[in-house]
């Protein structure tokens, strides 16, 4: 009776675990536990001579738009905790929902 082959699962649809234990197997792979996701299919890729097609996302800019993000709910407490208009309030959810809205659109190109 023949064997039936076990396939593995596509890199993209791997949890980051997963993708660690794979990547703990290869041999020259070093800081696997503190690389995300896109990070490990890259290295994993990399390792197998798989040449990846997709976009590549600047996971920087990212990075970058979500400390941007951050600071600007920490101005929008501090005026809310002043007593700031409501009209200098509402300009900030604006600017939160614009740099919410980027992230998404920077992570969905991946």
């Amino acid at each position: 009776m023949a064997e039936k082959q076990v396939k593995e699962k596509p890199l993209e649809k791997m949890t980051a675990k997963e993708l660690r234990e794979l990547a703990l197997t290869i041999e020259g792979m070093l800081g696997v536990h503190a690389m995300n996701k896109g990070e490990l299919i890259a290295g994993i890729k990399e390792a197998r001579g798989i040449v990846d097609e997709g976009k590549q996302v600047d996971t920087g800019l990212i990075r970058e738009t979500k400390a941007k993000l951050k600071a600007v709910r920490a101005q929008r407490d501090q005026m809310r905790a002043e007593g700031a208009d409501k009209a200098k309030i509402d300009i900030m959810r604006k600017k939160l929902s614009r740099l919410k809205k980027k992230t998404r659109s920077l992570a969905a190109s991946a």
